[in-house]
């Protein structure tokens, strides 16, 4: 009884909370590294400085993937460099072990963040976290989760 007392109180404030931080990434990014695209088709507007790639779009940079239907690639006015990526249509990210989905997600190269929306699923090994909302922080390898977080967490034999 006293055992399952304890669980309690640690897990609660975890199944609870409508925020929680997580590690999320096995490496730090370098931020210098190429971004890779490959996708069935581009569309390119000069006039706004942006990019559409359009279906099976696969985002790599580092040990960083993206895969979406749909990318918006967004640059900077003052050089040919890649401010935001803009995904949508379902959006897989992989970083070493940890995955996550959701619905859309937006990349800020120059904050180093990825922010993923609706109905975002993490799994770290065989544990999983559900959300609303999770901001990926690509600089020190942390997530936060927003907006009716859940979790199932896996306990070894």
């Amino acid at each position: 009884m006293r055992a399952i007392v304890i669980l309690c109180a640690v897990l609660w404030p975890l199944l609870a909370s409508a925020q929680t931080n997580i590690a999320f990434g096995a490496n730090a990014e370098n931020q210098n590294a190429p971004v890779e695209v490959t996708a069935d088709s581009l569309s390119v507007d000069q006039k706004n400085g942006t990019a559409i790639f359009t279906g099976n779009v696969v985002i790599g940079q580092g040990t960083l993937r993206l895969a979406a239907p749909r990318v918006l690639v967004v640059y900077r006015q003052d050089s040919q460099q890649i401010s935001r990526l803009e995904a949508t249509g379902g959006v897989t990210l992989v970083d070493g072990d940890d995955a996550a989905e959701a619905e859309s997600a937006d990349y800020n190269l120059d904050t180093r963040t990825i922010v993923m929306q609706g109905s975002v699923l993490l799994t770290q090994g065989p544990s999983a976290i559900t959300s609303d909302r999770m901001v990926v922080n690509l600089d020190d390898n942390t997530a936060q989760m927003t907006g009716r977080v859940k979790t199932v967490l896996q306990q070894g034999e």
